[in-house]
């Protein structure tokens, strides 16, 4: 195990972070796996998680069963794991300027394109590494001015040539599920199967440049530009491990256990995995019904995550108790309740809940602030 330690722009004299990666397995021989957590850095289920991962990596590659590279960030967002207000930890969003520690990720593809071009070879396989030293290059070319650019940038370089990247998150309260793209869904169907998740949700275009389509969709968007002599370079995927409060030993040997696993899948542990016969299932991001107050007041929820539920079915009641006005907040469409708020004081125009149905009902930007 090698422990990196990447240094991120001081924003101001007298502190300095610093990025630190862990990485195991031979470098530059099978394929490379890379996995972080808590880029939202009071999502901490993952990081609980990657710190298993850390000791089963370490164990098996002294073993020499590693037939790959893994590079693990436990800890993907030191800045917002300094963010504590009043006994409070924030994390979601840059204090400096309120974007989202998980949006406005550097898109490769125009200077990855323009880099190639002429350089192609007809055997697809001889394109994967010059891919990804353009991907490389047009990272190393961008002019970061900020430490949350510093974040970003160092994190995509560390994660730009891997076969699969996986994004370790969790909700408020939620079941176990899985964002994905459908360019990545078949590699990464496997990894949903082990890891027990009954909600994956996929779209090719999300909006916001989220961090885990910063790579495959580079890929697909340069399939469709030069056709099949650029072939499937990179598996993306969010994982949600659900809910804020589930930080425990059953749930994160379960996680871990089931990503080595899948390691072990894509040939790069050496293990016999054991796959369930029954395949996950699938559905569109766009089908997705987010559930919002119309009122603020006390906020009754109805519904458990991991319930099904029918259209008409009230997923739950907000209470003035001024005004004894009570709004019942009702679902449009059948469908699985995979996260909801653990607020209990909701705000009008207030997101409460996810439920992934069947008929796409939202188009455009589909990611949640």
């Amino acid at each position: 195990m090698q422990h990196k330690k990447t240094p991120l722009i001081s924003p101001v004299p007298g502190t300095q972070r610093d990025l630190d990666s862990f990485h195991f397995g031979p470098q530059g021989q099978g394929k490379k796996a890379y996995i972080q957590a808590s880029l939202h850095a009071d999502e901490l289920p993952g990081m609980l998680v990657a710190w298993k991962l850390k000791h089963q990596l370490q164990a098996l590659e002294e073993l020499g069963r590693l037939n790959g590279e893994v590079v693990l960030v436990p800890v993907a967002n030191p800045i917002g794991q300094n963010q504590h207000l009043m006994d409070v930890h924030l994390g979601r969003y840059e204090s400096e300027n309120g974007q989202n520690f998980n949006r406005g990720y550097f898109d490769t593809f125009e200077p990855v394109k323009a880099s190639i071009h002429n350089k192609l070879s007809d055997k697809s396989e001889d394109n994967i590494p010059l891919v990804r030293q353009a991907m490389i290059d047009a990272l190393n070319g961008w002019q970061v001015e900020t430490e949350l650019q510093s974040l970003q940038k160092n994190l995509q370089l560390l994660s730009c040539d891997a076969d699969l990247m996986l994004d370790l998150h969790c909700d408020f309260e939620a079941a176990l599920h899985i964002y994905s793209t459908d360019y990545s869904w078949q590699g990464i169907e496997p990894l949903a199967r082990l890891m027990g998740s009954k909600a994956n949700l996929l779209a090719n275009e999300t909006g916001g440049n989220p961090f885990d389509c910063s790579t495959d969709m580079v890929w697909q968007r340069l399939n469709q530009e030069f056709g099949d002599v650029i072939p499937q370079g990179c598996l993306g995927a969010t994982v949600e491990l659900r809910g804020q409060g589930d930080v425990n030993d059953e749930y994160a040997d379960h996680d871990s256990l089931a990503i080595i696993e899948y390691l072990g899948v894509l040939g790069i542990v050496d293990n016999e995995p054991s796959l369930p016969k029954e395949k996950a299932p699938s559905s569109d991001l766009a089908a997705v019904e987010t559930l919002k107050t119309k009122q603020g007041g006390l906020l009754v929820l109805k519904v458990q995550p991991g319930d099904i539920v029918e259209a008409g079915q009230v997923f739950a009641e907000v209470i003035d108790p001024i005004n004894d006005l009570v709004e019942q907040v009702k679902v449009t469409q059948a469908g699985y309740v995979y996260s909801r708020t653990n607020r209990k004081m909701a705000t009008a125009g207030m997101l409460i809940g996810n439920i992934a149905g069947e008929h796409v009902i939202r188009s455009g930007y589909l990611l949640a602030p």
